[in-house]
């Protein structure tokens, strides 16, 4: 039986369980959540899981399907989370943090009235007053009205019970003329629907989007959520418990990951229906992750993964608050990156789950965010004696061992690591192959050659250089991501067939056209540079140092194209500004990308690495930033400045690894919006 098979069963008894519940009269009624909330909530989970593999099947029909999915459990999550805010609503007058139980606050008036106020509550109805609907009944009214608006591909409901069991998708009814008609609108069932739905690309830059679809209508509304601790009277009964972790985990996890889509996927948000809250999700994370139980393990995952790697990624964020809380108990800001409170959450995390090695690499993580690569190493090297008994943790756990490797420039055990990923996991091996190459290209370039055994040494490095970096293209295309191939696959293959070009075009040995150096490059893509020291980033410069000349055994450098110099610009520049030498990063932009005399039709086409002009708006947007209280301007003026650098990246189009970059400027947008309004707040 296959995941999805298994999860379609899931669904379906989640769904018949949750009816059941509506139907028996011994069933626990919550003075919080409709009867069989607990079963939503299931219902929901396995849609969301239905949904990961959707997208992961690699076919752009699943795919699509997956983010109907996607958008069902929205619905059905915010219903919960709906039933907590009227819950709360309903008992304003009382103090629900007394000592009391549940079974108490049932017994009397006002929690009786409370429980009428919820949806399918418990409880006699009000004279005069319908029957509330079960929860997932509600829900799928509300999904057939979202699903009408924004025009989703999907048979018309025929009835609230089979609604579930059956997602056959069919042409979506026709579209009143007052409903603004999107570009895309699909058939999923006729022949050749890869063909046309690749008309529509998913690469068109945001104004193109905001042009030509209408903006979808967010179908959450901000909740008074419940935010007390697992001690509260208000959590006496494990079902309530369960319901209410489960629901923040899962929303919370929807926002945060919706909310990082880049621009390059924009119309995805069209297809899904509803926009990301990153700061909200984030709160509804830290708040499932105070309880013990799986929903809370797998909140506290899921904030230390965004904290130590999707924030480590990034490089304009919110300045966080060493503070949970402000002076009138307001929660302060999650969006930066609260180094104590992260801390504290490993430590609490270690103790509930000593055996579990995900928290050893969440450790080495963090000690990586805050420049202490050789720790982190220290670290992932324990995790190698004595292994996971989870294959996939292994391998997570080399993956990184041979990320922060490259970050500390152990080329040996880079090359290392990432070749025994090959044999761990399937995913993409043209990537783990073309870093392992990158790397023996760097022990290559430092090798003496005084005597004939350094000489032997240097041809072995150059011999597995150009075996794994000419492998890589032949394992790239195995895996796809929505019927489209990896952006590193492409990546790779890419590079190989330049520098295979080269070597034919200007009669040079393969290992010695190579140019600028590769691995550097995935240092920044990775954003490495932020984990390093001042003694790493200048070996870093001083590798970069080797192409342009200075360094005498690279002796073609006048050969190399505009794009090739606009490379050594972007990655020399994104060191300096780590150095805090902001102007002498300007300075080589300036030069090489952004001055007057470049054409930026130079940098695109053929086999050029076309990613460095939108690279370089971006790195401007980060300088300027950065700078924005060394007191040479003000700092409004500064942030301006990095406005527009950020709008014109996010606006640039299609080019390689679009999506990588746009995840950066997606993040910075988002704190630039979020530092407007706080400006907004104090005038």
């Amino acid at each position: 039986m296959t995941a999805s098979d298994r999860l379609a069963d899931a669904e379906t008894t989640a769904s018949a369980d949750h009816r059941k519940a509506q139907r028996d009269p011994s069933v626990f009624k919550s003075a919080i959540y409709p009867p069989g909330s607990e079963f939503a909530l299931c219902h929901a989970q396995s849609q969301l899981m239905s949904a990961v593999v959707g997208v992961l099947n690699e076919s752009l029909t699943e795919a699509i399907r997956g983010f109907y999915k996607l958008r069902k459990a929205f619905v059905t999550l915010d219903a919960i989370l709906d039933a907590e805010s009227k819950y709360m609503r309903g008992s304003s007058r009382q103090s629900l943090d007394g000592r009391r139980s549940l079974d108490s606050l049932r017994s009397t008036t006002s929690s009786v009235q409370s429980t009428r106020a919820i949806p399918g509550g418990s409880g006699d109805e009000a004279p005069g007053r319908k029957p509330q609907k079960p929860l997932l009944d509600t829900v799928r009214q509300n999904e057939a009205r979202a699903a009408a608006t924004a025009n989703l591909l999907t048979k018309p409901q025929t009835s609230a019970e089979d609604d579930d069991e059956d997602d056959e998708f069919f042409d979506a009814d026709e579209v009143p003329e007052s409903t603004p008609k999107p570009r895309y609108v699909g058939h999923l069932e006729v022949n050749g629907v890869t063909e046309d739905l690749a008309k529509t690309s998913l690469d068109d830059d945001a104004s193109n989007g905001d042009r030509d679809l209408a903006p979808p209508k967010a179908l959450s509304s901000n909740h008074q959520n419940l935010d007390h601790d697992p001690d509260s009277d208000v959590f006496s009964n494990p079902i309530d418990v369960f319901v209410h972790s489960g629901a923040n985990l899962c929303f919370g996890l929807l926002l945060v990951m919706i909310s990082m889509i880049p621009p390059a996927f924009s119309k995805l948000l069209f297809i899904i229906g509803f926009h990301g809250d990153r700061e909200r999700g984030l709160r509804l994370l830290w708040q499932a992750s105070k309880f013990h139980n799986i929903n809370g393990a797998m909140a506290g995952l899921s904030l230390l993964g965004f904290y130590n790697a999707v924030i480590g990624f990034a490089d304009i964020l919110p300045e966080a608050s060493t503070a949970r809380t402000s002076g009138n108990g307001v929660e302060q800001d999650v969006q930066g990156y609260p180094k104590e409170r992260c801390e504290a959450l490993l430590k609490d995390m270690r103790t509930r789950h000593p055996k579990s090695h995900l928290w050893l690499l969440e450790e080495a993580r963090m000690a990586a965010m805050n420049r202490r690569l050789s720790a982190s190493l220290s670290i992932l090297e324990s995790t190698t004696t004595k292994k996971s008994p989870l294959r996939q943790v292994e391998a997570l756990n080399m993956f990184e061992r041979g990320l922060q490797a490259m970050y500390s420039h152990d080329y040996a055990l880079c090359a290392e690591s990432f070749i025994k990923c090959v044999k761990l996991n399937n995913w993409s091996h043209a990537l783990y192959y073309y870093i392992a190459g990158a790397a023996h290209i760097e022990l290559y370039r430092k090798c003496s050659v005084q005597t004939a055994a350094d000489r032997a040494i240097r041809d072995q490095h150059a011999a597995k250089a150009t075996e794994y970096l000419c492998l890589a293209p032949r394992h790239a295309g195995k895996k796809k991501f929505m019927a489209r191939q990896l952006p590193f696959d492409v990546f790779a293959t890419r590079k190989a067939k330049k520098w295979q070009q080269r070597s034919a075009t200007w009669d040079f040995a393969f290992i010695d056209v190579v140019g600028v150096s590769p691995l550097e490059e995935m240092i920044m893509f990775w954003n490495g540079y932020r984990r390093m020291d001042e003694s790493q980033l200048q070996t870093s410069l001083d590798n970069l140092a080797w192409s342009d000349g200075r360094d005498p055994a690279y002796s073609i450098w006048k050969r190399e194209e505009r794009d090739e110099r606009a490379m050594l610009a972007v990655l020399r520049a994104v060191t300096l500004r780590n150095l805090g030498r902001w102007q002498d990063a300007v300075d080589a932009l300036d030069k090489e990308v952004l001055g007057p005399g470049v054409d930026f039709a130079e940098l695109k086409g053929g086999l050029r690495d076309d990613w460095t002009a939108p690279m370089a708006h971006y790195e401007m947007g980060v300088i300027c930033w950065m700078r924005r209280k060394d007191g040479v301007k003000a700092e409004g003026e500064w942030v301006r400045e990095c406005e527009e650098w950020i709008e014109k990246a996010a606006r640039w189009g299609s080019y390689e690894l679009d999506a990588r970059v746009g995840m950066k400027v997606a993040t910075a947008r988002d704190t630039l919006k979020k530092y407007k309004e706080a400006a907004a707040r104090k005038e």
